[in-house]
């Protein structure tokens, strides 16, 4: 699918946001919304709300399998935290898009899936979310509920994101392997990087290449970073924006360190493809286990819209979390 090429002159009218004096945001979409199901007679997964932190807003979407519920299907199953899209500026866990995302990855692959929420900028800059969702992580690990509990897997972990959730999973994994002794009995086994949102200020070629791209432009990107990352930092090469600038390698070696896999998907028609395969070669260079998944065509976010796509997704997420099968 060719994406057609026109400038984007205003982000913000693009974004559906206005940046109010007082530094915060008027957000003006109206994308729809799905709520949490957990009695559901229709839907093969059920699903409801938990909060993280009422002091903050933040919660969770626990995501069933209702096969799960089967008493002679006794196995638990394994655990997929989910960090959902939109630049750290838009957006929320329960999009429908994310929503129904999350639902289907959770039935097609037979895992539990918690979709973590988290604050947005630029109300609460970088790291706030990386904070919210290692308190997300803190609580799934102790929270006395029923469906974790009973039916999730604790020994076989996996963080995943898409877009900024994929940075996300990146950053908020480094942070768990530093922590990784007061996660148990969580055991994260992999991260799982889907077109994850990552910058720098030298432009790579699929960034001049689609600049003007009316999916994701490159104007749009630059003032997701901005509006994101903290005040007074290096710009778009500091660490939470460019991960293999600077002290790269420093932080992949925390990964290597714990023996996680890695898988990173993308595809050339998203003008992120650049950075999501440098830092797959990163990895690859001190011997991280590292997938890099990469197609031809499509545009970034294709897999959230376009269910063709997402069940090809579906397939390599269950080789990648289910090896042996």
């Amino acid at each position: 699918m060719s994406i057609p090429l026109a400038p984007i002159t205003d982000p913000y009218e693009f974004l559906q946001i206005t940046l109010n004096a007082d530094g915060t945001l008027t957000r003006r979409y109206a994308f729809p919304l799905s709520s949490a199901e957990p009695n559901s007679n229709i839907s093969q997964v059920l699903s409801k709300d938990i909060p993280v932190n009422p002091s903050k807003g933040t919660r969770a979407r626990i995501f069933l399998p209702k096969q799960a519920l089967n008493p002679i299907s006794p196995n638990k199953l394994p655990l997929l935290v989910y960090f959902h899209g939109g630049g750290f500026i838009t957006c929320s866990l329960d999009l429908t898009m994310f929503h129904e995302f999350c639902s289907n990855i959770a039935s097609e692959l037979q895992v539990i899936v918690v979709s973590a929420g988290y604050r947005l900028a630029p109300e609460h800059r970088l790291p706030a979310a990386y904070d919210d969702a290692m308190e997300a992580l803190h609580l799934i690990k102790t929270i006395p509920d029923d469906w974790l509990k009973d039916y999730a897997d604790y020994s076989n972990c996996f963080l995943m994101g898409t877009s900024a959730g994929g940075n996300m999973a990146y950053q908020v994994g480094l942070l768990a392997a530093e922590e990784i002794d007061h996660l148990s009995p969580l055991k994260i086994k992999g991260l799982i990087l889907h077109q994850p949102f990552f910058g720098g200020v030298q432009r790579t070629e699929s960034e001049m290449r689609l600049i003007n791209g009316t999916i994701f432009p490159q104007c749009v990107s630059d003032l997701m970073w901005e509006l994101s990352l903290p005040i007074g930092v290096d710009g778009r090469d500091h660490k939470y924006c460019n991960p293999t600038a600077a002290d790269g390698f420093i932080d992949l070696e925390k990964i290597k360190k714990v023996g996680w896999r890695v898988l990173v998907t993308g595809c050339d028609g998203d003008p992120l493809i650049d950075r999501q395969i440098e830092l797959v070669r990163m990895m690859e260079k001190i011997g991280i286990q590292v997938v890099g998944h990469f197609g031809v065509g499509g545009f970034h976010g294709l897999e959230l819209i376009d269910s063709s796509k997402a069940n090809a997704l579906h397939v390599v997420l269950k080789n990648f979390i289910w090896p042996s099968m």
